[in-house]
């Protein structure tokens, strides 16, 4: 395995890490500016008031875009395993 298969793969599997974790910290960037819109527009300055939502949001998210997740980086691990032999030898 030369250098350009090793940051081949290494790109592969950052491209899919920011694609299997974009649903997640895109549904917890929009809770939370809605709740931040929502404290600076009531002031208040509740701690718990914009966590608990975007932990809901994330555990909502993982509910519906989990078994994708699961499959996209099962099948990405397959793929890898798959090409070990001819990595090696």
């Amino acid at each position: 395995m030369n250098a350009q298969q090793v940051l081949t793969v290494g790109q592969q599997a950052l491209t899919l890490m920011l694609t299997v974790s974009a649903p997640v910290l895109l549904a917890a960037l929009v809770v939370g500016l809605v709740v931040s819109i929502f404290q600076a527009a009531t002031q208040i300055n509740e701690a718990t008031l914009s966590f608990v939502p975007k932990v809901l949001a994330a555990v909502a998210v993982l509910a519906i875009a989990g078994p994708w997740m699961v499959t996209t980086l099962v099948d990405y691990i397959r793929q890898m395993l798959i090409a070990i032999p001819s990595a090696v030898g």
